[in-house]
């Protein structure tokens, strides 16, 4: 097989990246490892700026067509106190709300978008096992499928397959590690007949707690420190029910439907960063080029402007013949400096506040009550911006918008 661009990984980079160039008239095979995108306990939160990009592709109504949440602001409760630090209603053009949604949902519609174009392809139960090499440069991978292996060449190569790209390690590309003190235990919980207003974060002296509204649950995930999943499971799981009750009472009634500990699954938290995403016919996008924390779940809104990025720099080489390293550098260019300040602000958050044990340094509640008033509507602001539409967010050039076959 042969074809322009080969992507590994059929998550939001590499669907997203596969459905803009194919719109550009390159010819793309996604390589996606399972059967389907069904996968929980996986990110499910659609920005604005995502949902900007999918209002240029016209996928917007499509999307709400799909029973989802949407969200215009968030409240956090900290030490019992009450806020709401985030409300997106501060967005002057284009989303002002979140959409909570089920990541396969989102793979759902654009893989369904793309397969409409002639130049595009999806192989299910394709993994990306390594690369293949001629004249200096990567010229394509190999993969096992379901009928055996195959060779597929390709006049560039993404890896878009995840924090634990296989294709990332076959090329050699150095990572530099980011220590993150916490790991994620993830869990639904069924909504009990009596909710408070959607609130994405609950600190207490003890516990970190997010709470993800869905139709009839919560996905629901309680930060640990890192390493102690097993300790915690040997306490029981009434001394793990205890814990969430005691950081979100309201989920009394539910905690009961939790009866397994294989039901509670866990993220190994990982903030990381390739030194060089690139190199003679390969470009590593998403998480397989910045693994981030759950932190503000941006991890979704990065690897679709990473993709969005990707093909607004890259079409026009491919269309006059060929793809240099220089402009392979140019989208590590564009797209480093807006991850880099991500990163930080969540190792910062990891470091000071969002971890087990953190309420020694959060102020009392009295100081909290009395802060609020002042800082939440400024707090605002800067998070509706921040997290909603993140650093330098994407839209898709006109080059790549008018669909060509």
């Amino acid at each position: 097989m042969s074809t322009d661009v080969c992507i590994a990984g059929g998550g939001p980079a590499g669907m997203m990246l596969g459905l803009l160039l194919a719109r550009a008239g390159i010819e793309v095979v996604v390589l996606e490892k399972h059967q389907d995108f069904f996968r929980d306990f996986r990110g499910d939160t659609i920005h604005p700026s995502t949902l900007d990009v999918l209002q240029q592709l016209g996928l917007r109504q499509r999307l709400e067509d799909i029973p989802h949440t949407s969200v215009s602001s968030l409240d956090a409760v900290i030490r019992g106190v009450r806020t709401t630090p985030v409300s997106f209603r501060s967005l002057r053009h284009g989303a002002n709300e979140l959409v909570l949604m089920p990541q396969w949902d989102l793979l759902d519609l654009l893989s369904s978008a793309a397969r409409q174009l002639p130049t595009f392809r999806l192989r299910m139960e394709a993994e990306a096992t390594g690369l293949l090499h001629a004249g200096g440069r990567v010229s394509g991978v190999e993969a096992t499928t379901a009928e055996g292996e195959v060779r597929i060449e390709a006049k560039l190569v993404v890896a878009a397959d995840g924090r634990s790209s296989t294709l990332r390690q076959a090329s050699g590309l150095g990572v530099t590690e980011y220590g993150v003190p916490i790991d994620v235990l993830w869990f639904r919980l069924p909504r009990p007949a009596v909710t408070p207003p959607d609130t994405i974060i609950y600190l207490t002296d003890q516990n970190v707690m997010i709470t993800i509204p869905r139709t009839e649950y919560y996905q629901t995930a309680m930060l640990i420190p890192k390493g102690s999943r097993d300790a915690l499971e040997q306490q029981g799981m009434e001394s793990f029910h205890a814990a969430i009750v005691e950081t979100v009472p309201f989920l009394e009634p539910s905690v009961a439907a939790l009866a397994d500990w294989a039901d509670v699954k866990l993220l190994t938290v990982q903030i990381n960063r390739l030194q060089r995403w690139h190199q003679p016919g390969f470009l590593a996008i998403g998480d397989a080029a910045h693994a981030m924390s759950p932190a503000f779940g941006v991890g979704i809104n990065y690897a679709i402007q990473d993709a969005v990025a990707t093909a607004n720099l890259l079409v026009g080489p491919m269309r006059s013949g060929s793809v240099t390293e220089a402009d392979l550098a140019r989208v590590q260019r564009r797209r480093e400096p807006p991850v880099r300040k991500m990163q930080a602000i969540q190792r910062t958050l990891h470091n000071v506040v969002a971890r087990p044990g953190s309420g020694a340094q959060l102020p009392s509640p009295r100081t909290l009550r009395r802060m609020f008033p002042l800082v939440s509507p400024v707090l605002r602001l800067i998070s509706a911006r921040l997290i909603g539409r993140g650093f330098r967010p994407e839209r898709v050039d006109d080059q790549v918008l008018v669909t060509r076959s």
